[in-house]
């Protein structure tokens, strides 16, 4: 019977499993038949022996028939003997075989990180492999006693049944992807693929479907176009704030030069103020829009959040009013974090408001703050990359509505809103998006119907010094003039006119370009020493930190302003300028801009004195 035990080592570990059985039962039938045979063997040799001697006298057997015929006999009941071990050895290896072969199947089927069922063509359970358990919390007892469409989403459930029909009719079974009920209710998402298995006459008899959870994988593919869409969103946003924004220069500033040349009795003087009103609003809505694209000019340095915070109560009191009760937790040892402090107070407002509406029968706002380690562990949560690392968590929670998912995963894109038309822009929560991710720092949102809504704030923490410098001031209308001479490069016509004429109205000597390439042929052909370069940032043909490295050259003292209507992305595209050097941010208002050059040309003058 060697060719037994060959036949079970030769015998692939990915054959059938009713192939196996059927070759198994085959050797086992072979063995019996052996064993058979020898059995009718011995039972002929007895015959032949005693039958003579039940009709001959004993006596006419000799002693040499004798013991010839005990030899036989002895001899054939030790090889019945022999064949018998053989036989139970031989039986031993195939339950051994069949033993190591149940335990490699139990391993896979329990360790598996897919979800193995076997249903038949009703639907009836008849395997569920204990991965159904760690992913779905269920039993097999809890199972087995369902059926197989039972916890499946009642929308999802016609979808699964047209594809188990088309298994059982065409015996080739198509992917699926359906929801279906975790024990604890919520709800996975699972991608199904089904196998048939057929009878002796070629019928499907059941189904070996194997489900994996791809739960996390939708939301990190929905994560990702939701990202995908705010960045073009962004970017499209950044863009039209941009060319609205030195519209709005024009708007703003000669709307000033009429407000000046009007005096308040004059009938036309409330139509300028209605002008300059709107237009000032209309730059409100561009900053929010560079906000949310992260392309807003920030001016960051190490601050105290539990100060700012603390200086902001009395305003938020105000802006939330007497319905609203404002609680602080401040953590004590707070950590620094380097952020705009004023865009940072924007974003604690922008929350505060979000949370007065959403509590419109009053309630609770309650601002916290604390110390925060993200560890891997923590960062895992993300489907996005995150930085591991000290943070410092400012949490904005009210006790208002609350959201549901939709409006939830919608939060912070711009113009989406859940208030009545006239109420809102849309633009609060993008504007707190754009500010954080602008500052190197998360938000996260924990909310749902009823039961109010938390924001998290997460903003790296710097072991640097808070700075204590005094933000700059505009200067007063009668400091603010000069006899210096200025380069302007401002690719706008009408924008670069304006600028020209406040600046020439405060007694500068202007020179006047409409690109980076006419700015420096000017410089190259003026005789005379030029004190400051205004320029735009972005401009066609060169860029204006390619303009003030070519002027440079030529006059070493040279100090350079940055004009543009937007940073980011778009300055960073063309060369970012130099740390430090003065940036003035589109629309900007005549007092403005008069200043920020008076104080640039008067720190050249401290400069050279020194």
């Amino acid at each position: 019977m060697p060719f037994l035990a060959r036949a079970l080592r030769n015998t692939p570990p990915t054959a059938n499993p009713r192939t196996l059985m059927e070759r198994i039962e085959t050797r086992e039938w072979v063995l019996w038949s052996f064993a058979v045979l020898v059995t009718l063997l011995l039972t002929f040799g007895l015959a032949s022996f005693i039958v003579p001697m039940l009709h001959q006298d004993i006596s006419e057997f000799d002693s040499l028939h004798l013991n010839l015929a005990v030899r036989g006999l002895v001899g054939l009941v030790l090889l019945f003997d022999i064949y018998t071990i053989y036989q139970q050895l031989q039986i031993y290896r195939i339950r051994k075989e069949m033993a190591q072969r149940e335990e490699l199947f139990r391993l896979i089927s329990e360790n598996a990180g897919d979800m193995i069922a076997v249903v038949d063509v009703d639907g009836k359970r008849l395997y569920n492999s204990p991965s159904y358990e760690r992913i779905l919390g269920y039993t097999a007892a809890e199972l087995q006693s369902t059926s197989s469409f039972e916890q499946i989403h009642p929308e999802d459930r016609p979808l699964v049944e047209e594809a188990a029909r088309e298994a059982r009719e065409r015996g080739v079974g198509r992917s699926v992807q359906y929801r279906m009920r975790h024990k604890d209710g919520s709800w996975r998402i699972l991608e199904s693929g089904a196998n048939v298995v057929r009878g002796p006459q070629g019928d499907v008899e059941k189904l070996v479907v194997v489900n994996r959870d791809v739960t996390a994988r939708r939301q990190l593919e929905e994560q990702f176009r939701q990202a995908q869409k705010m960045e073009a969103v962004g970017r499209l946003s950044g863009g039209v704030a941009h060319d609205f924004n030195n519209l709005l220069g024009v708007i703003i500033g000669y709307s000033e030069f009429l407000q000046e040349q009007l005096p308040p009795q004059n009938s036309l003087r409330g139509s300028v103020d209605e002008i300059l009103n709107a237009g000032k609003r209309a730059a409100s809505l561009t900053r929010q829009l560079l906000a949310f694209s992260r392309q807003q000019v920030l001016a960051p340095k190490v601050i105290d959040l539990n100060t700012a915070v603390s200086d902001m109560e009395k305003l938020l009191r105000r802006l939330i009013g007497e319905d609203i009760e404002l609680r602080t937790s401040l953590a004590r040892n707070l950590g620094r974090v380097k952020a705009d402090q004023g865009q940072f107070e924007q974003v604690i407002m922008n929350l505060a408001v979000n949370a007065r509406d959403a509590m419109p029968q009053g309630g609770k706002l309650t601002i916290s703050t604390e110390n925060f380690f993200m560890d891997d562990a923590f960062v895992r949560r993300y489907p996005y990359p995150v930085q591991p690392g000290p943070y410092i968590c400012v949490t904005v929670t009210d006790t208002g509505i609350g959201m549901n998912a939709e409006t939830k995963a919608r939060a912070f894109e711009p113009f989406f809103t859940t208030k009545e038309k006239g109420k809102g822009t849309g633009l609060g929560l993008a504007t707190v998006y754009g500010v954080v991710k602008q500052s190197g720092g998360y938000i996260d949102i924990d909310s749902s119907p009823g039961a109010g809504t938390a924001f998290k704030i997460y903003l790296p923490r710097v072991d640097e010094e808070i700075d204590s410098k005094a933000t700059s001031h505009i200067k007063d209308a009668g400091a603010v003039s000069g006899k210096e001479t200025i380069l302007l490069a401002e690719d706008e016509e009408s924008l670069r006119r304006l600028t020209r004429v406040t600046l020439e109205l405060s007694g500068y000597n202007v020179l006047e370009a409409k690109d980076g390439l006419e700015a420096l042929e000017i410089g190259k052909r003026h005789a005379g020493a030029i004190e400051l370069l205004l320029t735009d940032v972005v401009m066609p043909g060169m860029s204006g930190r390619q303009l003030a490295q070519e002027l440079t050259g030529r006059w070493p003292d040279i100090k350079v302003v940055y004009m543009s209507g937007y940073a980011g992305q778009a300055v960073g595209a063309r060369g970012p300028i130099e740390p430090g050097s003065d940036f003035l941010a589109k629309p900007f208002s005549r007092e403005v801009l008069k200043s920020k050059v008076r104080e640039a040309l008067d720190r050249r003058v401290a400069t050279e004195s020194r």
